[in-house]
């Protein structure tokens, strides 16, 4: 069967849809799919400032080649994938969203020095495995520091992985909002948690089609899913000039910090098997912004906005999934720490499986390219 080329506007063979869940992939394809000219009606559990979702807490790096640490290479062209297509998904938007591509910034110190050279051969077998990535670069003290004059030479050495991007996850959020709240084929449901049993694809008075997104609101149904927690503190700094996603290796946290719009910065590292939802530990904060600090001397002047915690959806593997519990039902989950770079990947196979039955796409990225019908 043909395949639906990214970025194209697919002919679907149905004109209405109920998608649960109004988080990052459920936004996206409620966006996409009305875009196809299909009648959609958006149910979240929430509202609509997507509070409950993972992706509201989440720094939304675009970082394939830095994700190959603990990513296997079918999640890294994803993420390559992605960086290529999210220019072209946020064009359309209502609202601009911020979105860059400097590369990733890896700096270490000293005592890091061999825990930063094993990370540096596992980018290099990346690069050999997946050699539509560009090659990270070395840096000396001069080179980090005309990368990032705010840094000067406190660091040795470091990496460039080039190309490699971010955006601001709210803004997005944002932004997806107002262009489903704009479209005249989107009717949006907030506080109406719904269950793909409450459907019947297909039968009079029904979407013709379900799309499951809720995450871990999904585990009723789908209960391999499991919560893996994670904890970032949002702080506005305006002594910090970091210009691009900087990581900072260290063997038992490693820290990224992202600089956002209006001199705020995403910290993060930790990452917990545990569904625990409770405020963050004294410990991990402290981790947290001591790390920080060490990268950057203007974080001591900064001031917390925010300290987050959420479970992000994952599935045994870590790796994402689509699922077909029964015809007209079609489940998308299991994006991990993944979901900004990989939500463009797994939209377009999706936007494939509805259209066609199969998706061409699917096989790049080690998915499967027709849909059966699974066992919860």
């Amino acid at each position: 069967m043909d395949s639906v080329h990214p970025g194209a506007t697919p002919t679907l063979p149905f004109d209405s849809a109920a998608i649960l869940g109004a988080g990052l992939m459920g936004r996206l394809l409620a966006v996409t799919l009305a875009q196809a000219g299909c009648t959609i009606d958006l149910f979240e559990a929430g509202g609509p400032d997507a509070e409950g979702a993972a992706a509201r807490v989440a720094a939304a790096m675009l970082a394939p080649l830095a994700e190959s640490a603990i990513a296997p290479p079918s999640v890294v062209r994803m993420g390559h994938h992605a960086l290529q297509r999210w220019p072209t998904l946020l064009a359309p938007l209502a609202a601009p969203v911020f979105f860059q591509r400097e590369g990733t910034l890896v700096l270490w110190h000293r005592q890091d020095a061999a825990e930063a050279a094993r990370l540096a051969r596992l980018l290099a077998h990346t690069t050999e495995i997946v050699p539509e990535l560009p090659a990270m670069q070395t840096l000396d003290a001069a080179g980090i520091a005309a990368l990032e004059p705010s840094i000067g030479r406190r660091f040795a050495q470091g990496l460039l992985l080039p190309d490699e991007g971010q955006l601001d996850n709210r803004g997005l959020l944002a932004a997806l909002l107002a262009t489903l709240q704009a479209s005249p084929r989107v009717r949006l449901h907030w506080h109406s948690p719904r269950a793909i049993a409450d459907f019947e694809p297909g039968a009079a008075g029904q979407p013709e089609r379900v799309i499951d997104c809720r995450g871990l609101g999904a585990r009723p149904q789908w209960s391999a899913v499991r919560g893996v927690r994670g904890e970032v503190i949002r702080v506005h700094a305006p002594e910090v000039g970091l210009v691009r996603p900087t990581r900072l290796v260290h063997p038992r946290y490693p820290l990224y910090i992202a600089p956002k719009p209006d001199k705020v910065f995403v910290i993060g590292a930790t990452e917990i098997e545990s569904e625990d939802m409770s405020p963050a530990s004294v410990r991990s904060t402290l981790e947290l912004l001591s790390a920080a600090y060490a990268v950057h001397s203007g974080f001591a002047e900064a001031r917390i906005l925010e300290i987050a915690t959420q479970c992000r959806p994952t599935l045994p593997d870590n790796l994402p999934a689509f699922r077909q519990p029964r015809p007209g039902v079609l489940q998308i989950n299991g994006l991990y720490r993944h979901g900004f770079m990989i939500a463009p990947a797994m939209l377009d196979v999706a936007m494939e499986l509805l259209a066609t039955g199969h998706s061409q796409l699917a096989s790049s990225f080690d998915l499967p390219s027709e849909l059966a019908t699974a066992s919860p």
